[in-house]
């Protein structure tokens, strides 16, 4: 798994690129209408090469501490290709995929595969849900915040999100189930998801789905505490990770910088979702029932993470409702027409939610 290209550049040449898409979709959405065919023509080819590079590059890139836990999974893929197996295997289905890898591939080969399992159901949702419109969904959910995190470091969780959104765009209720219980299987972290999910399909009354995420904000300042180690207690002291993501947490152990308190900048971020479904649903009437729903499942995942806001790693459990924030503020933009000029403002959108990922995960990250 080695590289060409320096291990201290490696995320850096990522983000840089991704940056000169950016741009060149930004310059270009001032030029032609979004449903000019040139222009479609051109973000087709653009959307092939992001989703080639993108699966390559995140997928054969080196064996390193800097990608997180990719050493941890390095260690359990290779102690099943010796025959050791661990004593308590929890998310069972991902180990079982991982033994099987284990006899069949190699290391690398096996991280490309994951990679792929987490980019290509993106793809066909971006494909599915917007038509000759992917490119900018697919772009969008690209470049969105701790995207490259989750392909790289929350492997299991990442892959656990794209089976999850993939189940729920589809319109064959037996293929939505396989694909959660699926998720479920990979990571167990989508039970709020899926839970979410179930709520959606009886109440839709997006109002009081935002009134519960605003109530959320006073509740969390108010019992933050109180509510933490009350999920501590509920999902179970012995679950390690559980303890760690909420519980007390040592930082020297894990090596890790973290910034811990009532995070108003990951809650400003996550409030552009609340907004953009809130304006689209409420002030501009957008009747679909998917993205209401979409919209109710984020307002129940994101508003349980503002509960636990000052939980160690809390951007594992934001993660639970961001990895969807890209369709929302994105999906009625491509399909309805609003503004005269709505390329152009879609281009501005990109750019920037992309500048914001910039600086959170490449600009302020100390191993980028």
């Amino acid at each position: 798994m080695d590289s060409i290209i320096p291990i201290q550049s490696y995320v850096a040449v990522y983000y840089n690129i991704l940056l000169l898409v950016v741009f060149i979709v930004y310059v270009t959405s001032f030029q032609t209408p979004i449903y000019d065919s040139d222009n479609l023509k051109r973000k087709n080819t653009f959307g092939f090469f992001i989703f080639v590079f993108v699966l390559f590059y995140m997928g054969l890139r080196p064996l390193n501490f800097r990608f997180g836990d990719m050493v941890v999974y390095a260690k359990s893929f290779n102690d099943y290709s010796l025959g050791i197996y661990p004593k308590i295997i929890k998310d069972y289905v991902f180990n079982e995929f991982m033994r099987i890898c284990s006899v069949w591939m190699s290391l690398s080969t096996f991280f490309l595969v994951c990679a792929f399992l987490y980019i290509f159901p993106l793809y066909i949702v971006s494909k599915r849900l917007f038509k000759e419109y992917w490119f900018y969904a697919f772009f969008m959910l690209v470049i969105s915040f701790s995207f490259w995190a989750y392909g790289t470091n929350g492997i299991r969780n990442g892959i656990a999100t794209s089976l999850f959104l993939l189940g729920i765009s589809s319109n064959k209720k037996v293929f939505t189930v396989i694909l959660i219980l699926l998720a479920l299987s990979f990571h167990k972290s989508m039970i709020i998801p899926s839970i979410a999910y179930i709520i959606s399909l009886f109440y839709l009354d997006t109002r009081k789905y935002i009134y519960f995420w605003l109530l959320c904000i006073p509740i969390s300042l108010a019992l933050g505490s109180f509510l933490e180690n009350f999920f501590l207690i509920l999902f179970g002291e012995e679950d390690q990770r559980v303890s760690v993501y909420l519980g007390e947490f040592n930082e020297k152990s894990e090596g890790a910088i973290l910034k811990l308190g009532f995070r108003w900048d990951f809650l400003i971020y996550s409030a552009s979702g609340v907004f953009a479904g809130w304006y689209f649903i409420v002030k501009k009437k957008f009747d679909d029932k998917f993205y209401k729903q979409l919209f109710a499942i984020y307002l129940i995942v994101n508003g349980f993470w503002i509960l636990i806001i000052r939980a160690n790693f809390n951007n594992r459990f934001a993660y639970l409702s961001w990895f969807m924030l890209a369709i929302i503020i994105l999906y009625p933009l491509l399909k309805n027409h609003y503004f005269a000029k709505q390329h152009q403002l879609i281009g501005k959108i990109i750019l920037i939610y992309f500048m914001l990922t910039y600086f959170l995960d490449y600009i302020s990250n100390p191993l980028a």
